[in-house]
């Protein structure tokens, strides 16, 4: 090992919209909330991630807090730099006196423009990166799954993350087929905020809404083993007052029908398309389950139903992309053709 690998350090980042993880010595070095606190009159970074959320609908005129991300595409692009380059700060705490140059590989969504994987590129740029290479988030999650997807056999991955959901079928080191819809997580919460306005006349947060979907979310009406009923608190609209309503898991399926419904449609549409010597793999294989949204109880079985084939949640959906993402930078040989520069 000479001198300037000593000084070169390589990290693979899932940059989601709701959360980001990055691998770092093949292990998930961080795992926070994609999200900064700026102070708005002199522009300075407060905090990010979890101490940014914490912050996060609670602030005063002076601070801001900033999701950079929208839709799995950064929406603000000199947040999204202070972001990434704080994020990489949290990995280098220890040895934080080494000037380091990062190879970096990002995985960033199927349905992505032009112009949005260049501010991916650029915003990766300025926090550091010597060099970057991009990877398509659905074959990411085949490779964190233990997909091999180099084999001529066609496999299903529905990445349902917090701005996008990304539904792939891949075969032979790329995508055959994909859809990606912009209904996901982020879509899920507000769909909770909006039922809890309508039905309880209840204004609550977005961090509220994400805790009621973790605990009750669901997409059956119907459960074997339901989750207990959970109490949000919240103002409300007719007086004023702060008060507490206890929500059930079945009116939250409710709540999130129409979503649910919307993924559905998309994955029965990338069915549609898929060669016909796919599906019959398909048949075969199932469907595999990635991403936060993976964990919505009973979406496994709901699209089960609707497809008729066997679905698969993965052992954990959450980190599945960032290890795909990690496992493309350890062999960036092998898996040159899946990687954008």
């Amino acid at each position: 090992m000479g001198l300037f690998d000593f000084f070169t350090s390589d990290i693979a980042i899932d940059l989601g919209t709701a959360n980001t993880l990055i691998i770092h010595n093949d292990e998930v070095a961080v795992d926070e909330p994609s999200i900064i606190a700026m102070d708005k009159l002199t522009g300075k970074v407060l905090a990010i991630g979890t101490q940014a959320m914490q912050m996060h609908e609670k602030t005063h005129e002076n601070i801001k807090t900033i999701r950079p991300l929208k839709d799995g595409v950064i929406a603000d692009f000199a947040a999204a730099e202070h972001m990434i380059r704080g994020m990489i700060k949290f990995i280098d705490k220890k040895n934080a006196w080494i000037p380091k140059s990062y190879r970096m590989v990002i995985c960033i969504p199927s349905g992505i423009t032009e112009v949005e994987k260049r501010a991916v590129r650029d915003s990766a740029d300025h926090a550091g990166a010597k060099e970057i290479y991009m990877i398509h988030e659905p074959i990411a999650a085949a490779l964190g799954i233990g997909i091999d997807i180099e084999r001529p056999m066609g496999s299903m991955v529905v990445d349902i993350g917090g701005g996008t959901t990304e539904i792939a079928v891949i075969a032979l080191s790329g995508i055959v087929c994909d859809q990606s819809i912009r209904v996901a997580g982020d879509v899920f919460n507000r769909d909770i905020l909006d039922y809890m306005r309508r039905q309880h006349n209840l204004l609550i947060g977005e961090r509220s809404a994400e805790q009621v979907k973790i605990h009750v979310g669901s997409a059956l009406t119907e459960l074997e083993n339901p989750p207990p009923d959970y109490e949000i608190r919240g103002r409300d609209l007719m007086t004023g007052i702060p008060k507490v309503v206890k929500l059930s898991y079945s009116e939250i399926a409710f709540a999130l029908d129409k979503s649910v419904s919307k993924i559905e449609e998309a994955v029965l549409k990338a069915l549609e398309i898929s060669p016909p010597e796919l599906s019959a793999d398909i048949y075969t294989n199932g469907i595999h389950l990635t991403g936060g949204g993976a964990l919505l109880k009973g979406l496994d079985k709901r699209l089960a139903a609707k497809t008729k084939l066997k679905v698969h949640v993965a052992e954990d959906p959450l980190k599945a992309v960032v290890r795909g993402t990690g496992l493309a930078l350890k062999n960036l040989q092998k898996f040159k053709t899946v990687l954008m520069k």
